[in-house]
């Protein structure tokens, strides 16, 4: 990550018998995609400038198992899930925030029934808390009057109704929302859940994602922001499709919170 990152791991903190305030869960594609990377630079450069007391597990975190459980393989779900949760529960974790709502959803409402009971916030709930807490401030800076769209991811939107924490930092930013015809409870999937990440999609007229971005374009967007690494990919692809990459970008939420400001 850069030598100019701080960026403890339990195991360093634990050593030192010292307990974070929050354990940040990376994910998969937070650790390896490069694209996403860039959201967990970000958010961690938020949460070092608000003083926020974090750790990550390192190489002691292991895939949520998500996509294992959305394409069926229960057992190996399971097993994932336990080695994280026998982990966590070691370290004493108490708070978790992640940036993939995917992670998030399994964190929150799979883990409790194999032991694994946890307060879990998506990161836009979080940073929505640390402003309220004066502990960050925002100003529009580079996107005042930037007209942004938001995609709901599925796992933060319908199926946890947190819709609101991105749009008031959205709006925090000093931009202009548009909203797409299909948002908040009404919301489109990207393309990418339930496994569908890893797999070609079958045959079909259109895939999902270009339809979705077609709905985002629909609004003339500077910027269409996202708040799940998958969603990110998917809607990044939507755009090159449609020859777009020049004009419009596809950030997540932390991305413009932290370059509002170069932090």
């Amino acid at each position: 990550m850069g030598s100019e990152m701080k960026v403890p791991t339990m195991a360093e903190l634990f050593a030192a018998g010292k307990q974070p305030e929050v354990l940040f869960w990376v994910g998969c594609a937070g650790s390896f995609d490069d694209r996403a990377k860039k959201i967990t630079k970000a958010f961690v450069k938020i949460l070092n400038k608000a003083n926020v007391s974090f750790a990550v597990l390192g190489t002691e975190e292991s895939c949520s198992g998500d996509p294992a459980k959305r394409a069926g393989n229960e057992f190996l779900f399971q097993m994932q899930a336990v080695t994280n949760i026998e982990v966590m529960n070691a370290y004493e974790v108490k708070k978790v925030v992640t940036t993939c709502p995917h992670c998030f959803n399994t964190l929150k409402n799979e883990y409790p029934g194999l032991g694994g009971n946890y307060e879990v916030v998506h990161h836009t709930q979080f940073l929505k808390q640390l402003l309220e807490e004066g502990r960050i401030s925002m100003q529009g800076g580079k996107f005042k009057g930037k007209k942004i769209t938001f995609h709901d991811p599925c796992y933060l939107g319908r199926a946890n109704n947190v819709y609101e924490a991105p749009r008031d930092l959205i709006k925090k930013l000093d931009a202009e929302l548009v909203e797409m015809k299909n948002c908040k409870s009404r919301g489109l999937c990207c393309g990418a859940g339930g496994a569908q990440m890893f797999k070609e999609p079958e045959e079909g007229d259109k895939d999902i994602n270009i339809e979705r971005t077609e709905q985002a374009l629909e609004t003339e967007p500077e910027i269409i922001a996202a708040a799940c690494p998958f969603c990110n990919t998917m809607m990044t692809d939507g755009v090159k499709n449609k020859e777009k990459e020049s004009e419009i970008k596809v950030m997540d939420i932390a991305e413009l919170i932290a370059n509002a400001e170069d932090l």
